[in-house]
């Protein structure tokens, strides 16, 4: 594959097939709509990217009361009406009280840019389908000052999702979907080693198997992430853990566990 390709940074490991789908999407100017459990990296993801292929990051942050129109442009009117009561000099350019949402700055950067949209379920229904014409187009029109921004450059969009509402079949169809699978204790401990590159090798085996064991029980409502073993890591060594004390003393457990009766199912499954 040709043209730019990501890799896992110093800070980011990223598995062969979550490169792929980055560079596919890359290469085919498509949105990359990321999924997977809670503290997989999705949103690291972009941070990533960004970084591996010297780009700027923008952050679109969903929330329940987003709309599409957010991410294009505002209009201020109660800033112009403030002005015009003050006399202030510029009032009559309406061009000057358009100030541009994350999308819009994206589209007008003068250099390609990564464009996070972050947690998109957390929107209305109607939310994806109302962005498909400016992904698809990487245009929008202003109608207050009948100017249309035109993306200079088509960003890289890295879309992530929680799964907390479905998202309509004509959005799907534009995105390249990847899910993230939770890593494997391979991969798990080439994570943990960018960040503690001097973890004592026995403490860090005894902590996954623990970690790994707790993610295992059936009964758990909340299975740790990846970001939860990390912090662990830290208290681990920080607290000046033994590597033997891991298993039978469970110290600093609520760094993981952080529902009251996983606290119980894990103290009675793991003695």
């Amino acid at each position: 594959m040709s043209g730019q390709q990501f890799n896992s940074t110093q800070d980011y490991v990223a598995s062969e097939q979550l490169m792929a789908g980055v560079n596919v999407a890359i290469a085919l100017q498509k949105p990359l709509l990321i999924k997977g459990e809670p503290g997989t990296g999705k949103t690291m993801l972009a941070e990533a990217v960004a970084k591996s292929l010297g780009k700027k990051l923008i952050i679109w942050n969903i929330k329940s009361t987003t709309k599409a129109q957010d991410g294009l442009y505002m209009y201020d009117t109660i800033q112009r009406l403030y002005d015009g009561q003050f006399g202030e000099e510029g009032v009559d350019d309406i061009a000057h009280y358009i100030k541009l949402g994350k999308l819009g700055e994206a589209f007008d950067a003068d250099e390609q840019v990564v464009l996070l949209i972050d947690e998109i379920d957390k929107a209305d229904l109607e939310f994806p389908n109302d962005l498909l014409w400016e992904l698809d187009q990487m245009e929008f029109y202003i109608h207050e000052t009948k100017r249309t921004v035109k993306a200079k450059h088509r960003p890289i969009v890295i879309i992530t999702s929680n799964a907390e509402k479905e998202l309509p079949d004509a959005f799907l169809r534009r995105c390249i979907f990847h899910y993230i699978d939770f890593p494997d204790e391979a991969l798990m401990e080439e994570i943990v080693r960018t960040h503690y590159p001097d973890v004592e090798d026995k403490l860090l085996e005894n902590a996954m198997e623990v970690f790994y064991g707790i993610r295992a029980l059936r009964d758990i409502r909340k299975k740790p992430s990846t970001s939860e073993l990390i912090d662990w890591i830290n208290a681990l060594q920080i607290g000046g853990i033994s590597a033997d004390e891991i298993r039978a003393k469970l110290p600093f457990v609520g760094v993981v566990v952080k529902k009251d009766e996983d606290l119980e199912t894990v103290r009675q499954k793991l003695d």
